[in-house]
């Protein structure tokens, strides 16, 4: 598996997981659950706009990467 492979399968990971902790937020019954779920989404979601950032820099340098 290729750098950017490995790379777009992470960030494809970490938009499951940003999806997964906002539902936990929306349907947790503790208020201070709902809170510590929505604070984790929105780190991970800085961290998958830094990612697909990583994707587009790798497929501006590296055309080959492109689409895969």
């Amino acid at each position: 598996m290729t750098i950017a492979s490995n790379v777009k399968q992470c960030l494809f990971t970490l938009k499951g997981i940003e999806a997964q902790l906002s539902s936990f937020a929306l349907n947790s019954l503790d208020d201070e659950a709902k809170k510590i779920f929505h604070e984790t989404s929105l780190q991970i979601g800085d961290v998958k706009k830094d990612l697909q950032y990583r994707v587009l820099e790798l497929e501006r340098h590296e055309p080959q990467f492109k689409g895969t």
